[in-house]
């Protein structure tokens, strides 16, 4: 009798065990058509996301190549302070190269790190900068955001589009308490200046590499 109640509660194990395995089968099987599902989505709408960050410091008007495909992963890139790789997208118009799109970090921010996206054009000029990512003084520092300038005809981040290597010197890429020509808020200095030595180097940078980066990996 003991056996009998051994043998049937084995057999009880083994078929709990058994469904169980078909549930995690089925739910595994439902979470992979789920995602499969969702996937083009979800990568639209990240793709959309890039798009918007783009479009803030490159008009679509200026290129017809399809830009979140023309890419390039940059590796870690002291110069512009980048310690993981990142992307940078290629702008061109009828094949030509028009602009390079790329992140740069500003380390000397007040209260740290400044995550900057920039164009530069093919010309050397700054297309946009946008800041990205900040921790910077609320009300003090924050007007390195386009939404947090309270001058919404022309917010401070604005003013180095148009700026170059060719017409503006490094010692004039400066806060004008620097000897330079950039506006800044009083009692903010530290965090502009950051933020314009950031851009400067990425100008310098892109100015260097700009024909092997547009070369490399172009399609024939």
């Amino acid at each position: 009798m003991s056996a009998t109640k051994e043998f049937s509660a084995t057999g009880m194990a083994a078929r709990t065990a058994a469904i169980l395995f078909v549930f995690v089968i089925i739910f595994t099987g439902l979470l992979s058509g789920a995602y499969l599902w969702t996937k083009p989505a979800i990568e639209a709408s990240a793709a959309e996301e890039k798009m918007k960050l783009v479009d803030e410091v490159l008009p679509r008007s200026e290129y017809d190549n399809a830009l979140l495909e023309d890419t390039l992963t940059l590796p870690a890139t002291p110069e512009l302070t980048l310690a993981d790789p990142t992307q940078l997208y290629r702008a061109r118009k009828g094949g030509q190269p028009v602009a390079l799109v790329f992140e740069a970090v500003a380390p000397d921010g007040y209260a740290g790190k400044i995550r900057l996206i920039i164009a530069i054009r093919a010309t050397g000029e700054v297309a946009g900068v946008r800041v990205t990512q900040h921790k910077e003084t609320p009300g003090l520092g924050d007007y390195i955001e386009v939404k947090k300038d309270k001058n919404k005809a022309r917010p401070w981040i604005t003013q180095f589009n148009g700026m170059s290597l060719a017409q503006v010197t490094d010692k004039e890429w400066k806060l004008k308490k620097d000897g330079g020509r950039i506006d800044y808020h009083a009692g903010a200095t530290v965090t502009p200046r950051a933020v314009s030595k950031a851009v400067l180097r990425a100008a310098q940078w892109a100015e260097a590499n700009r024909n092997r980066l547009f070369a490399e990996g172009a399609a024939k």
